[in-house]
């Protein structure tokens, strides 16, 4: 067995495409898509891809290594689309954690549109390992700055970049649950919901939320304190 590869240095950044790498690029996501859309993860063939992209096979290895590489950018594609349609129609709702729930719902009806595209995606993003690394932080950033948008938190604490990734995980998990049958779109609803009430934000005008008298956290913004705790 070969030994386990050490995780590189970061190197420098990837030169931008020209216009037309960047529009072979985006053909081969448009094949992927359209393979994936049509038969899941499994439909996805690396030369399939590139006959329908209408690029050599060694010439769409150099974009994407992997079909898991390509799965990965077209959620991430996804994810920049409903970014930029999300800064041009934010969530209406009062609070911040009914914002961030009719934000996730939104990516959650946008990806329900297409489910065995979706399914394909989440599957990358399930198996992908430390090659792909790079592009899952990317989907992952991306998600996050979505979801803080829709707080309109500026510099979050620590405290409120831990609700976050906790919010994402239930996302992610509502997701894959949905696809394989196991749960229904209201219990989705339910779950995300229930999910983002951990976003406890003071609105603008009213204070901070009241802390106890002896807890270290009085004052903080953010996260309440006593959220989640049991008994006087």
């Amino acid at each position: 067995m070969a030994a386990e590869p050490t995780p590189a240095e970061p190197g420098p950044a990837a030169p931008a495409l020209t216009e037309r790498q960047e529009a072979r690029r985006r053909r081969i996501l448009h094949a992927g898509a359209q393979l994936a859309g049509r038969g899941g993860f499994e439909a996805v063939q690396m030369r399939e891809v590139a006959d329908a992209a209408g690029v050599a096979l060694g010439t769409l290895y150099r974009y994407f290594p992997s079909k898991v590489h390509l799965l990965v950018a077209l959620m991430q594609d996804q994810l920049q689309r409903l970014h930029i349609a999300l800064r041009r129609q934010p969530p209406t709702a009062e609070n911040a954690a009914q914002r961030v729930a009719e934000t996730l719902m939104r990516a959650f009806r946008a990806l329900q549109r297409d489910p065995h595209l979706a399914d394909a995606m989440v599957r990358a993003l399930t198996f992908a390992d430390r090659g792909v690394s790079p592009e899952v932080d990317a989907v992952s950033r991306l998600t996050t700055a979505i979801i803080l948008d829709a707080t309109g938190l500026e510099e979050p604490t620590q405290e409120q970049l831990a609700v976050v990734r906790v919010i994402e995980h239930t996302w992610h998990s509502a997701l894959i649950t949905w696809l394989s049958g196991r749960e229904s779109i209201a219990q989705v609803r339910r779950d995300i919901d229930t999910v983002c009430r951990l976003i406890d934000l003071p609105e603008p005008g009213r204070g901070r939320p009241s802390a106890r008298p002896d807890d270290p956290d009085t004052g903080r913004r953010g996260v309440s304190p006593d959220r989640g705790r049991t008994g006087p």
